[in-house]
């Protein structure tokens, strides 16, 4: 049974290709290989894609952690404002204030006073306002490191309310401030005051030039102040004798005093200086 089987199918086969040569085993073969094409060719195009996907997107470079700690303090510092002008102003004069307190000064009803003034040279002199030494019985100057020392008038200029005192001892380190140019400067320009009003030591405020060659009249005389710089910046009763910055932190002004509409010594908006010029040639400097 099992031969005759087998000669059965070989028949069979036989006359299947002599009926239909195309159904041979060879023509069957090369038909499935020719169906493989389409998949070999989409094969092959999957791969280039790969590659150029590849080239157009390469992979990224694995960062270490101190590259991404570098990367999240360089975004920081990117929106990090820099320090205002009037910080650095600050900084700049901080070396050269000098804290003022008189005795006997028949302005203040308790015989004491509070002033500030500015550190002018290397022998530690300091610029200030005439009246706010003018009648002490003693005065007492504090540096800015803390130096604590009394000081006598070594020159003085009424007519300007400009005075220069000397200290009988100094701090180790003596900074002058730096004396700044009026011709440079413009109405609108920035002003820094820095002093001790009411007694608040080392403070600063700032507002701007408002106006030029302005003419005072001092009170219970009947003297005048000419040439003053007029501006904006806060300044109350222990600012007098500070020196007016401009934003460089150049000394431009000797505040000597605040105009007010009513009767109480407190600042509304109005302030004036002598011009640094007028200051420096009344101690012995030269004219700016």
């Amino acid at each position: 049974m099992r031969v005759r089987r087998w000669k059965s199918i070989y028949h069979n086969v036989q006359r299947m290709m002599q009926e239909d040569p195309s159904s041979s085993p060879t023509v069957r073969r090369f038909g499935r290989i020719k169906s493989l094409w389409p998949f070999a060719v989409g094969l092959v195009g999957a791969l280039i894609g790969l590659l150029l996907y590849g080239i157009i997107f390469p992979a990224p470079i694995p960062l270490s952690q101190t590259d991404v700690n570098d990367d999240i303090g360089a975004a920081i510092a990117s929106i990090t404002p820099p320090p205002s002008y009037a910080s650095q102003v600050y900084q700049f004069i901080l070396p050269s204030l000098v804290y003022i307190q008189t005795q006997g000064n028949a302005e203040d009803s308790d015989g004491f006073g509070v002033g500030s003034g500015v550190i002018i040279n290397a022998d530690g002199n300091i610029l200030t306002a005439h009246h706010v030494v003018a009648e002490a019985t003693t005065i007492e100057v504090i540096f800015a490191d803390g130096t604590r020392a009394d000081a006598t008038i070594l020159s003085a200029e009424p007519d300007n309310d400009i005075a220069v005192l000397q200290a009988n001892g100094s701090p180790e380190v003596i900074v002058p401030a730096v004396m700044g140019s009026l011709n440079a400067m413009r109405v609108g320009d920035e002003a820094f005051a820095i002093g001790n009003p009411l007694g608040l030591a080392a403070s600063m405020s700032s507002g701007v030039i408002s106006g030029f060659d302005r003419s005072v009249s001092l009170d219970n005389s009947d003297k005048r102040l000419e040439g003053l710089i007029q501006f904006d910046t806060a300044v109350n009763p222990g600012n007098s004798g500070g020196p007016l910055l401009n934003r460089r932190g150049q000394v431009i002004g000797i505040v000597t005093g605040l105009i007010n509409p009513v009767d109480q010594n407190f600042f509304v908006g109005i302030g004036f200086a002598v011009p640094i010029g007028t200051a420096s040639g009344a101690a012995g400097g030269p004219d700016q």
